[in-house]
């Protein structure tokens, strides 16, 4: 083996291990405080695959995916794991993000947990209930908060008003 076959060799198998870390999925958060809980195949059967995925895997959708993105009727977004409410259609806004967005979650509806995975801090949110991943919150959002709570739209349920 030469010089070059060894250095090409290893930076492909650093590579691959690097895109193998990143896309590995974290598990979901310890589920022994939420008032829902359900065992991993209780969600499976409860849950589409895209649910299971992005509620129980801590996955996302693919932007510009999701109906929900482009739905300003008046009403709510529950969760799609345990039907909770979780934001107002009266704190929506067009991110153009490619992801439903929301200035303010209802009261008492979510909490957030620091993600540091595809190596960058976010902070993560999930459903006060059951523990399910909803998406992200970021600093970049309009008034009056200034938040951006950027949401799977598979995680949600929409229930007009």
């Amino acid at each position: 083996m030469t010089r070059r076959d060894w250095l090409r060799n290893t930076g492909l198998c650093a590579l691959a291990g690097g895109v193998a870390w990143l896309g590995t999925r974290r598990p979901a958060i310890g589920m022994d405080h939420f008032t829902v809980t359900h065992t991993d195949a209780e969600w499976r059967k409860l849950l589409t695959p895209e649910q299971y995925d992005v509620l129980r895997q801590q996955g996302t959708e693919a932007p510009e995916s999701s109906a929900l993105d482009h739905q300003f009727g008046k009403g709510r977004y529950d969760c799609a794991g345990c039907d909770l409410a979780l934001f107002s259609s009266d704190t929506k806004f067009d991110s153009g993000t490619g992801w439903p967005s929301f200035w303010k979650p209802l009261d008492g509806a979510v909490n957030t947990t620091s993600d540091d995975s595809l190596m960058m801090e976010r902070t993560e949110v999930h459903c006060s209930r059951c523990g399910g991943h909803l998406g992200h919150v970021f600093n970049d959002g309009p008034k009056p908060t200034g938040l951006r709570y950027c949401m799977n739209g598979v995680a949600l349920k929409f229930i007009p008003a």
